[in-house]
């Protein structure tokens, strides 16, 4: 995060679940995977959907079904190759397999690709041999004569139906081969002419804009050429038949296929229409500028890729995705704690960091009830601007006389825990560190070292430099009581050179790095097990399941403006949890465009997701002190159901809306939370009346405001049929209003 100045995959893999959530899991008595020896087919099954694929008559692995759960005892069809559609079109491109080598003059997306000492870049894999366990299965194909083994993995997610697949490419020949492209996954869908595709793009401070398009003949491609994630597009992808129009179309019914890529370097997803109508989703590693060299012996495993179904729109598809990420995937899964309430201290100080001015920022947090003291940038080296220190990771003796032990009793003693920003991945080359080893940066010899954000990045693919940045993490968290790192990553890559090793590896390092990434955020997790870490860069340029098996939460974007923000956080929650989802409240008028909204209003924009104030506490007066301390308290009560409960999004605040609405249902349905925003009254329009979701239809629920009313005459104890049915009108009116309402099951 900086606005001012301009696991390995595996370990997020998933098995099924033992609890079944309101998603439902497999019918009574029914293995979740299941394989018919006569046909050659294999079925998975979990909360309401079928995943089935089978061998071919070729030996090749086709999909044979994948939507809403079939019958106990249906049996499914053997594969069988689809026929060509002309000369021009052989069969290996219409047959959806799932995972296809590039040969047999195959032009639709392949999973792989890989070159051969002899110049032969043919592959054509075939079925070898299978095995399963409870909560899935290993296939293993092989090249029709060369000695490549692929070794594919399935896992089902019982309580939600979502299915895991990655790939180990396995080189036993004698020489070596080089991967040109390696997919995690190809998902095959129903031919069909229908469908409409949903995808998250962006940019700094304007992240997660959701786009709609029809699906064509042809191929949509979205990616990350950065080596991260990206800000631009996000490795999530939703595909609903037949509801292209206003947004708010297919929210609630409706088959979606979605998934999400868990990988957080460079990487891309290709959704693909054929010439028969067949629709095709490819996604794993980014093929350009890329090459793995693979020696005899020696293997590539690639990112896990999961995708689900479900009938019931794209809501549902997003709470699914919700109850996987915070059962499955975050390193705290089943039960991750609820986010503690925390303050940074950016907006306060940005560089000019020291042990008073931080301390007195820590007493005015205590009092609003924060949980959690954030120091940001400019504690380390000769950190007193972007252009320098960047790199050299030990305490600034002049801001900190005895380190950060007394800044850190203090805050203890007002009874919240101690937080600190770092870099970890990147270096000011004015720095100790950029002087002594100038070669640890990404870099071609010769060629210029394009700075972004005054830094270079640091080559974590080398071992000395892994060594490094682990070395001074585990450091700092050895000598400290650290509970949190906000770990920050404020450029993309240029120049990708290693020319440590030799020139056919060097292409590796868009792998490598991202993996000595994860080793060490699994290490320092390891290590440190209490220590809590947050994935930022710059805003939202680093999301993605891989970053969240290894991370508690995420840091959307450097925008901080509420209202901007309700699209932003709408966009953010269709692919993740507003579990994993930090929203600050900050300054108005906001530095992003200038406008002025009441703290009110901030607050309840923030508390949609995991809530922060990073606003200048030394700026407040008394009754701004009051309002946070009031809204805190309220918040804590509810964010259980905020943060982990299932989410609609009953309004959408995209397209010129001038409302937003989200509720938020506790599991056990208990109680809900309804934030309902206006940008602006016109001509003397009411409030649209908001009909709740997802309460239990025959109990009774009590409504009490967290901020703002319904209009008079409203009735405080009502069923939750009533609510949901008739509905409730909230008294809004203004420019930048806001409301929160807390429904409580009645005793």
């Amino acid at each position: 995060m900086r606005w001012r100045t301009s696991v390995w995959v595996h370990a997020a893999a998933v098995g099924a679940m033992t609890l079944l959530g309101a998603c439902g899991g497999v019918a009574s008595g029914q293995d979740p995977v299941r394989f018919d020896e006569q046909a050659k087919t294999f079925r998975m099954d979990g909360a309401g959907t079928t995943y089935a694929f089978g061998v071919n008559e070729k030996g090749e692995l086709q999909t044979i079904y994948w939507g809403g759960a079939l019958g106990k005892d249906d049996k499914l069809p053997a594969a069988h190759s689809s026929p060509e559609a002309a000369t021009f079109d052989p069969a290996v491109n219409t047959t959806p397999q799932e995972y296809a080598g590039l040969g047999a003059g195959m032009y639709v997306e392949p999973a792989l690709k890989v070159s051969f000492a002899n110049g032969n870049r043919d592959l054509e894999l075939r079925y070898l041999s299978h095995s399963t366990a409870s909560d899935g299965l290993t296939v293993m194909l092989k090249d029709i004569s060369e000695e490549v083994y692929v070794e594919l993995r399935y896992s089902i997610d019982a309580a939600t139906g979502i299915v895991g697949r990655s790939a180990t490419i396995e080189n036993r020949t004698k020489e070596a081969i080089t991967v040109e492209q390696a997919s995690a996954a190809t998902w095959n869908l129903p031919r069909g002419d229908d469908y409409t595709l949903r995808y998250l793009t962006g940019r700094w401070a304007g992240e997660w804009q959701l786009q709609q398009k029809k699906v064509q003949p042809g191929a949509t491609v979205l990616e990350s050429r950065r080596g991260s994630t990206g800000h631009q597009n996000n490795p999530w992808f939703a595909i609903s038949r037949g509801d292209i129009g206003r947004d708010n179309a297919g929210e609630n019914a409706g088959e979606v296929w979605f998934g999400a890529l868990a990988w957080s370097g460079s990487w891309r997803i290709t959704v693909e229409q054929d010439q028969v109508r067949q629709v095709r989703v490819t996604g794993g590693y980014n093929p350009f500028d890329f090459a793995y060299k693979l020696n005899p012996g020696e293997r590539l495993s690639t990112p896990v890729f999961y995708a689900g179904y479900t009938a019931q729109g794209i809501g549902e598809a997003s709470r699914r995705m919700h109850r996987f990420e915070l059962t499955r995937v975050l390193p705290q899964a089943p039960k991750p704690r609820p986010r503690p309430v925390i303050y940074n201290s950016w907006e306060a100080t940005e560089f000019a960091v020291d042990e008073a001015g931080q301390e007195a920022l820590a007493a005015k947090a205590a009092r609003i009830g924060v949980e959690r003291f954030v120091m940001d940038d400019g504690w380390f080296g000769a950190r007193n601007t972007d252009h320098a220190g960047l790199g050299d990771w030990e305490v600034n003796r002049t801001k900190f006389p005895h380190g950060l032990k007394p800044l850190i009793d203090s805050v203890h003693a007002l009874g919240m825990d101690f937080g600190l920003w770092v870099e970890p991945e990147m270096v000011n080359p004015d720095s100790d560190l950029y002087r002594k080893h100038p070669d640890w940066v990404l870099n071609f010899p010769g060629r210029p070292r394009t700075e972004g954000r005054n830094q270079l990045v640091l080559n974590l693919a080398r071992p000395d430099v892994r060594a490094y940045v682990f070395g001074f993490l585990d450091k700092l968290l050895n000598e400290n009581q650290i509970a949190f790192l906000k770990w920050d990553y404020n450029r993309n890559w240029s120049e990708p050179g290693w020319p440590a090793v030799a020139p056919d590896e060097q292409k590796k390092v868009y792998v490598e790095y991202v993996k000595n990434l994860y080793g060490i955020l699994r290490e320092l997790r390891a290590k440190h097990p209490a220590v809590e870490i947050e994935s930022c860069s710059g805003g939202g340029g680093r999301v993605d399941l891989g970053i969240l098996a290894l991370t508690d939460e995420v840091w959307p974007s450097d925008n901080t403006d509420p209202f901007d923000r309700l699209k932003i956080q709408d966009g953010f929650t269709y692919a993740y949890s507003p579990g994993v989802m930090m929203a600050w409240v900050t300054d108005s008028p906001s530095w992003v465009n200038n406008r002025t909204t009441s703290l009110a209003y901030r607050f309840l924009s923030s508390m949609q997701g995991s809530l922060g104030v990073g606003a200048n506490l030394n700026k407040w007066s008394d009754a701004d002190f009051a309002t946070a301390k009031d809204l805190i308290a309220a918040y804590k009560q509810v964010r259980e159901t905020v943060q982990h409960g299932s989410l609609y999004r009953l309004v959408s605040p995209r397209d010129g809306s001038e409302q937003s609405v989200t509720e938020s249902v506790a599991l056990d349905r208990h109680e809900a939370v309804l934030f309902a925003f206006l940008h602006s009254s016109q001509m003397f329009y009411p409030y649209p009346r908001v009909q709740l979701k997802g309460l239990d239809a025959g109990a009774q629920y009590r409504v009490a405001a967290i901020s703002g009313a319904l209009v008079k005459g409203s009735p405080e104890v009502e069923s939750g049929a009533y609510w949901m049915e008739h509905g409730v009108d909230v008294d809004l009116r203004g420019d930048f209003q806001a409301a929160a309402f807390r429904f409580e099951r009645a005793q």
